[in-house]
C-alpha cells in the first residue's frame, strides 16, 4: 500500500508551486484531480515541447494526475466543485486570497462543505493584509530576498535561471500537507496550509541576511566565488568548465597539496575560511593555473581522489547524458502523446525504503478524465453530454 493511498486531492494550482506540491502527493499514492479551465490552463503551454503545445515544466509537475475541465464561473461549475470537495481531503490553489474567495475556494467556504478539509493556499507574498493580493513569480521572490544582488557582478545582478523559489515553495507545501494530515488523525479537524514565494526566497538567502544584520558588511556580487570560503568558483579545464568548493582547514590542506602549493596552508592570508573567502580571487587564480592544462575528466579525477567536491558544469544536453546522473536513476522516461521522443521526468527528491514514490502515469491531456470524474460523483452520460454542450465542461 502506498503512503497516501485513499487521500483525494483537488488541484486548482497553476504554474509550479501548486501543481508540483500535488504531483509529489500523487507520487506517494494520492488521487489527484487537476481542475483545468475549459480550453486548458494558461500554464500548460510554457516552453512548449509537444505537438499540442504542452510545456516542459507542465509535464514535470503534472504526472500521476487526472484532468477535468470546468467553467468555474458558472453556477453548474460551482455545484460540481462543491460535490468534488465533499469527497476530498485536500484542496490546492496557489492564487491570491481575493481570487480564492471569488471562486468559493477560501477556507471558510470549503469548511462549510467538508469540515475536515485541508486547504493549501500558497501565495507570492504571504497572508499579511497589505501584501496578500499582490501577484508575483519566482524571479520576484529571488530578487526581493537579496539573492539576486549577491549573484552575477556588481554591475549586473543575476537570478537563477531555474525556478528555485517556486520548487522550494512546492516542497514546503507538500510538507505542510503531511503535517496537517498527521494532525487531523488526532483532532479530526482540517486547517489551512500557507506558504509564500517571499518566505521561501528569504529562507534560501537567510545566511546572507543574518550576516548583514549582525556584521553590516554590505556584500557585493562576486560572480561564482563564495565570500566566506575558498577556493570556491567555476574553473575552466581544457575542454569544459567545472565547479569545486573547498571548505574547512582539512580540505584546504588537501587542496594545497593537490595543486603543489603546500606553503599556502600556513600563509596568514588563508588562516581560516573567512580569510580564504576574502582572498578568494588569489586562490581562484592558483586553481585556474592548475587546471588549465588538464582535461575535465583529469581535473575531476584528481579532485575526487583528494576528496574535494567537484562537478562539471553541464548543459541540459550533457546533464541528460551524464553517467553520474544515469547511475543515480532519478530520471524516468515516459511516452506522451505528441512528444517527439520519450519525456524525461525527474523523480521526487525524497524517497522511502519500503514505500517509495512512483511515477506511474503520464501527465494528463486537457480534460482527459472529465467524464470519468463526473461519473464518479453521480452524473450520468446524459447530464455529462448536456454540460459539454453548454461548455460547462
Amino acid at each position: 500500500m502506498r503512503v497516501l493511498e485513499g487521500i483525494k486531492v483537488l488541484d486548482f494550482g497553476r504554474f509550479i508551486a501548486g501543481p508540483f506540491c500535488s504531483a509529489l502527493l500523487a507520487d506517494y499514492g494520492a488521487d489527484v484531480i487537476r481542475i483545468d479551465r475549459t480550453g486548458g490552463g494558461e500554464d500548460r503551454h510554457i516552453m512548449p515541447v509537444t505537438a499540442q503545445g504542452e510545456g516542459a515544466l507542465f509535464l514535470q509537475v503534472n504526472r500521476n494526475k487526472r484532468s477535468m475541465t470546468l467553467d468555474l464561473d458558472s453556477p453548474e461549475g460551482r455545484d460540481i466543485v462543491r460535490k468534488l470537495v465533499a469527497g476530498a481531503d485536500v484542496v490546492i490553489a496557489n492564487v491570491p486570497p481575493r481570487t480564492l474567495r471569488n471562486l468559493g475556494l477560501d477556507y471558510d467556504s470549503l469548511c462549510s462543505i467538508k469540515p475536515d478539509i485541508i486547504l493549501v493556499a500558497s501565495s507570492a507574498f504571504g497572508s499579511s493584509e497589505s501584501v496578500r493580493d499582490r501577484v508575483g513569480f519566482d524571479g520576484v521572490g529571488q530578487a526581493l530576498s537579496g539573492a539576486v544582488h549577491i549573484a552575477g557582478t556588481p554591475d549586473h545582478p543575476q537570478k537563477a535561471m531555474v525556478p528555485v523559489v517556486d520548487f522550494g515553495t512546492a516542497l514546503s507545501c507538500a510538507l505542510g500537507v503531511m503535517l496537517a494530515l498527521y494532525e487531523r488523525q488526532r483532532s479530526g479537524m482540517g486547517q489551512e496550509v500557507s506558504a509564500s514565494l517571499l518566505c521561501t526566497g528569504l529562507n534560501m538567502a537567510s545566511g546572507a541576511l543574518i550576516e548583514e544584520a549582525l556584521l553590516g558588511l554590505d556584500r557585493e556580487a562576486m560572480r561564482n566565488r563564495a565570500p566566506t570560503y575558498a577556493p570556491s568558483d567555476i574553473f575552466k579545464a581544457r575542454n569544459g568548465w567545472f565547479i569545486t568548493q573547498v571548505i574547512g582547514r582539512p580540505m584546504f590542506k588537501r587542496w594545497t597539496d593537490l595543486v603543489g602549493r603546500p606553503e599556502l596552508l600556513d600563509d596568514p592570508r588563508f588562516a581560516d575560511d573567512t580569510l580564504r573567502g576574502e582572498n578568494g580571487a588569489f586562490l581562484s587564480e592558483v586553481m585556474s593555473q592548475w587546471c588549465a592544462d588538464k582535461t575535465l575528466a583529469e581535473a575531476q579525477d584528481f579532485l575526487e581522489k583528494a576528496r574535494i567536491p567537484a562537478g562539471p558544469v553541464n548543459s541540459p544536453r550533457q546533464a541528460l547524458q551524464d553517467e553520474i546522473i544515469k547511475t543515480a536513476d532519478v530520471i524516468h522516461w515516459i511516452d506522451y502523446p505528441g512528444a517527439p521522443t520519450k519525456v524525461p521526468l525527474i523523480a521526487a527528491p525524497v524517497s522511502l525504503s519500503r514505500t517509495p514514490p512512483e511515477i506511474h502515469t503520464r501527465p494528463p491531456l486537457t480534460g482527459e478524465h472529465t467524464d470519468e470524474i463526473l461519473a464518479g460523483i453521480g452524473l450520468d452520460a446524459k447530464a455529462i453530454t448536456d454540460l459539454r454542450a453548454r461548455k460547462i465542461i
